[in-house]
């Protein structure tokens, strides 16, 4: 039987608290093993995710918080982005890829996101996301 492991980080909203996201990965990286580019997909989204979670979810209101658990479980590292906002569809986030889009500033990230991802899904109202990282 496989064990569990979880390792949390609570963020203020603020991006100066995003400079702990490389110790965090990196401290993820002792306890799996994967690859530098698997590393990378994770840092990524989830400097994505923490992004999205300070500006559109906390409203860059510093005393909310951003809490970051990763699960590692069964060679599946799952890790989850939870702000304090009221949530979002992610249904109605404009495709960035469309010609429409695609001079546009931001919209991004989720698009990132899922597309370095394994899978990924959102809950409480869209408040936070689960990003799932095979690491076979």
């Amino acid at each position: 039987m496989a064990t569990k492991q979880i390792k949390k980080l609570i963020l203020q909203s603020s991006f100066e608290e995003m400079e702990k996201l490389p110790s965090f990965v990196g401290s993820l990286q002792q306890h799996i093993a994967c690859s530098d580019e698997k590393s990378g997909h994770m840092m990524l989204s989830l400097s994505e995710a923490v992004n999205n979670a300070i500006v559109h979810g906390n409203d860059l209101q510093e005393e909310k918080k951003v809490t970051i658990i990763a699960v590692l479980e069964n060679d599946i590292l799952s890790i989850s982005v939870a702000d304090e906002g009221t949530g979002f569809d992610p249904k109605v986030i404009p495709d960035p890829l469309k010609e429409e889009n695609l001079m546009n500033e931001g919209g991004r990230g989720i698009y990132l996101i899922r597309h370095y991802t394994d899978e990924v899904h959102f809950e409480d109202n869209g408040s936070k996301v689960i990003m799932d990282f095979e690491l076979h």
